[in-house]
């Protein structure tokens, strides 16, 4: 991603992951949403990695490029567990908090054996693959997880408005991710939009968390009615 649009969308970003975490602490939503707070300081840091590796070696070189697909199957897999995390306050009052931790446990190791079968034949780089493959894998499994966790949200008539936004901007970042991945593996034309495309869907995400968290309160209730025309 070099260029000056390049360097605008990484600082961009990176300001973007910090407004999150400073967000949080300044409205004290930090220990309540624990796991997102820390994929977005998580997330911030390894921005600050990658443009190191990227000012000391090149984009085009294999320590670049090793720990970009590393540190996004990590993140990948940190907010997989912000999702869980998610999913655990929605079905709080229903005392079903054990039940959910569970099914996220078996759920990744399903998806991580899944990915491992699928590189296994592999000679080469079997773990490099399987990085990716997994990463990939878990987008998907986001995406089916977070439309799951909208309909629990309209089924049980949620309406706490923080959560209900922080879902809804969770849903829109794995949809619009997931749709960029796929048209650049399924049309070549599309790689290189994808290359823009990727790194302005990453600034969404802590966009609409920091707007979450700065602007809407706690104890902010989003009526039924209003739930029932957004469904």
């Amino acid at each position: 991603m070099p260029g000056l649009f390049g360097y605008v969308v990484w600082l961009l970003g990176a300001l973007l992951e910090a407004a999150v975490v400073v967000c949080a602490i300044k409205r004290k939503a930090l220990r309540p949403y624990l796991f997102l707070n820390f994929y977005m300081a998580a997330s911030f840091l390894v921005t600050l990695g990658r443009y190191y590796m990227f000012a000391h070696f090149g984009l085009a070189s294999s320590q670049y490029v090793y720990f970009y697909f590393y540190t996004d199957a990590l993140l990948t897999i940190i907010l997989y567990f912000a999702l869980t995390s998610l999913f655990s306050r929605v079905f709080s009052e229903m005392g079903a908090e054990q039940y959910v931790k569970l099914g996220a446990v078996l759920l990744l190791g399903g998806t991580a054996v899944f990915s491992y079968a699928v590189v296994q034949q592999s000679s080469t780089k079997l773990v490099t693959h399987f990085v990716f493959e997994m990463s990939q894998n878990l987008y998907f499994v986001g995406v089916v997880l977070t439309y799951v966790l909208w309909v629990a949200v309209l089924k049980l008539r949620e309406t706490r408005t923080r959560l209900i936004q922080l879902v809804l901007s969770l849903g829109v970042y794995f949809s619009l991710l997931t749709a960029s991945y796929a048209l650049g593996n399924l049309f070549h034309g599309f790689e290189s939009f994808s290359q823009i495309l990727t790194p302005l869907v990453g600034c969404f995400l802590p966009a609409a968390w920091s707007y979450a968290f700065w602007r809407i309160p706690e104890e902010a209730r989003l009526a039924t009615a209003r739930l029932a025309v957004i469904r």
